[in-house]
């Protein structure tokens, strides 16, 4: 049975990471987390205390089901060296994930401090969202804590939803290799409007990392983040990438506006500048949305102990298709029909 805090069962870590290891490092989670309920006697109670154990496991072990299945992948898949340090319980969950991560385990007080900044804004942003949401519906349904929390990782590893940090640090990539002067800003804003023009990038007509369906004037989590990103870009020498950032978020709300026709506002999201930071902190891709995985465990494990409280009814969405009509056509009839 699962007992001890910020600790996988014995040969866990051999037996169930380490035997599947896979560049989906959020398979990898989804995987272990499910594999996790047969060492769970109480897997199936569903009293509130025995739910807010499990979550308070789960939230402990996350940071080793992500670095661990990081280092399976990057040692059996990439022939690189793998590191399996235990986790240390007086230091915090960013800390922790450091000091799992790097081959040396050490890190700075900053490195740790926006960390931890990063996760504490990550843990929850209301019922709305993608994963929380599907932590409710599979909550509503009686399922047990792993299932739900299995459930919440398969939706957060969407490109639509975790994966937006690494849409934004492709793209810095894709502006960083056609743009000369990262520090002028008429350059930067040319090639900004080709990519709203379709004409750059990915074609799709999208500057990620701005704009968000809820907040338009600002987002208060980037606006706290962006001063822990200053001070970490100065740490690391990379103020000229920082310079690029802030022509970015100069330049693309007054373009979105007047090639989209947006004028509620545009600002920032906590994404724009979550890739800078991880790559600064020299945390590899494939551990971006595990780390947001790592953070936002926190708010799914507060709404489903609410579910369980509050309420005593399945979620059942109801649906209405926009699709039209069409008449039925035999075999025979589509094999003539010409494309």
């Amino acid at each position: 049975m699962l007992s001890k805090s910020r600790s996988v069962p014995t040969n866990f870590t051999r037996d169930v990471i380490m035997k599947a290891p896979s560049r989906d490092v959020m398979n990898s989670m989804t995987k272990s987390v499910l594999t996790l309920a047969s060492y769970d006697r109480r897997a199936a109670d569903l009293s509130v205390d025995n739910v807010l154990r499990q979550c308070l496991q789960l939230i402990s072990i996350f940071p080793m089901l992500a670095v661990y299945g990081y280092h399976a992948y990057n040692h059996y898949e990439r022939d690189g060296s793998m590191y399996i340090h235990r986790p240390e319980p007086r230091l915090s969950i960013a800390e922790n994930f450091l000091r799992l991560l790097r081959p040396d385990m050490r890190y700075t007080a900053l490195e740790a401090r926006v960390l931890d900044v990063a996760l504490l804004l990550h843990a929850e942003h209301g019922g709305g969202n993608n994963s929380t949401f599907t932590t409710r519906v599979v909550t509503s349904s009686g399922s047990d804590t792993y299932s739900a929390m299995a459930a919440a990782l398969c939706s957060l590893k969407g490109r639509r939803h975790g994966g937006a940090n690494i849409m934004v640090m492709e793209m810095m990539a894709d502006i960083k290799s056609h743009v000369g002067d990262w520090k002028d800003e008429e350059e930067v804003g040319h090639y900004l409007r080709k990519i709203l023009n379709k004409e750059a990038f990915d074609h799709k007509g999208l500057i990620y990392g701005m704009g968000h369906a809820v907040y338009s004037l600002s987002d208060p989590r980037e606006e706290i983040f962006k001063g822990f990103v200053e001070k970490l870009a100065a740490e690391k020498g990379r103020e000229r990438d920082l310079a690029l950032y802030n022509n970015i978020e100069k330049a693309a709300p007054k373009l979105i506006a007047e090639e989209r026709k947006i004028y509620k506002g545009v600002s920032p999201n906590v994404d724009f500048y979550s890739g800078f930071v991880y790559d600064m902190l020299g945390i590899p891709q494939e551990l971006y949305t595990p780390l947001f995985a790592v953070a936002r465990i926190a708010g799914w494990s507060a709404h489903r102990i609410e579910e369980l409280v509050s309420t005593n009814r399945i979620i059942r969405p109801a649906y209405k298709s926009l699709a039209r009509e069409r008449r039925y056509a035999a075999r025979d009839e589509r094999e003539q029909e010409e494309p």
